[in-house]
């Protein structure tokens, strides 16, 4: 389970930086639902968010 959640988390981390291989992209769709890529897009998406806001009020303070 853990080693499952590690490759959706380094796969989707990859995708947000635009390195995905798409031979990665294949097999990550044969072997995972879909929806776990959403769910951790979605957290990593606020987690990024949170993190600018974070900084921007450091840097006004």
């Amino acid at each position: 389970m853990l080693r499952r959640l590690w490759q959706v988390f380094c796969s989707t981390l990859a995708a947000f930086f635009g390195v995905q291989t798409d031979a990665n992209r294949v097999r990550d769709f044969q072997q995972n639902s879909p929806l776990a890529f959403i769910i951790m897009g979605i957290v990593m998406a606020l987690v990024l968010v949170m993190t600018l806001i974070f900084i921007v009020q450091q840097v006004l303070a």
